[in-house]
């Protein structure tokens, strides 16, 4: 357990930049917090001490803002940035080197018994208050847009956005840090904009079709010649 929460506050320091020293990172850092509480929960939960882990996940929850489940299973090198709002539910499975933001949520859709909620793969990045609900697979280097709603699996190398989730870009090779963070993010705006550009030349061609054939279609027909304009011959 020790040996855990020493790679999560190496891997905060690692991805925040704002981060300044080992102790500032450990005393100051509400997400480290509350995996040091989760930690200890889980170990308790596994020695079937229920009550006594559920209390300090709440105890955590009040102090941090962030909720995690004891029996919920978390890989190593775990970040949370800024945290509050984080909801991590029971049956939760989460990677390695994941790293999320504040106001995400591994909730689940069914009041039933069994896995209802997420698995989360390796090298993960999940933006602010995205949403991730029901038992759904996130594949590894995926990452999920801040607001995203995730409702249906999503494959490795994946990158996802809006509500309801929707895979726009997939089989990017992951870079050589794994998770790292939200700079490549696709801009919705953006992409529209590309899209936008990319048709316009096409647009532009029909449009001088068009005037063309109203053009032609609106000029007199001169084919027949007139009485007045055909010459006269003159008898002698």
């Amino acid at each position: 357990m020790l040996k855990l929460i020493k790679e999560d506050i190496e891997v905060a320091i690692e991805k925040d930049p704002a981060a300044r020293n080992f102790w500032e990172v450990v005393l100051l850092y509400p997400g480290v917090h509350a995996l040091i509480g989760y930690r200890l929960a889980h170990v308790l939960w596994g020695l079937k001490l229920n009550f006594l882990a559920r209390f300090i996940s709440y105890f955590m929850r009040w102090l941090t803002g962030i909720e995690i489940h004891p029996a919920a299973v978390i890989g190593r090198r775990f970040f949370i940035d800024h945290g509050m709002g984080v909801v991590i539910g029971e049956t939760s499975e989460v990677g390695d080197n994941v790293f999320i933001y504040h106001g995400v949520t591994l909730g689940g859709l069914s009041t039933k018994g069994g896995k209802r909620h997420p698995t989360i793969g390796d090298n993960v990045v999940i933006g602010a208050g995205a949403q991730v609900l029901g038992p759904t697979q996130v594949g590894s280097y995926t990452k999920i847009g801040s607001g995203s709603v995730v409702l249906q699996h999503v494959p490795e190398y994946s990158t996802v956005i809006g509500v309801p989730g929707r895979v726009v870009f997939s089989g990017v090779p992951p870079t050589q840090d794994g998770a790292d963070g939200e700079e490549s993010f696709p801009d919705p705006v953006a992409k529209a904009i590309e899209c936008m550009l990319e048709r316009l030349p096409k647009m532009e061609k029909e449009i001088r079709e068009l005037r063309k054939n109203y053009e032609g279609e609106k000029q007199p027909k001169t084919d027949s010649v007139s009485v007045d304009d055909s010459p006269v011959s003159q008898e002698p």
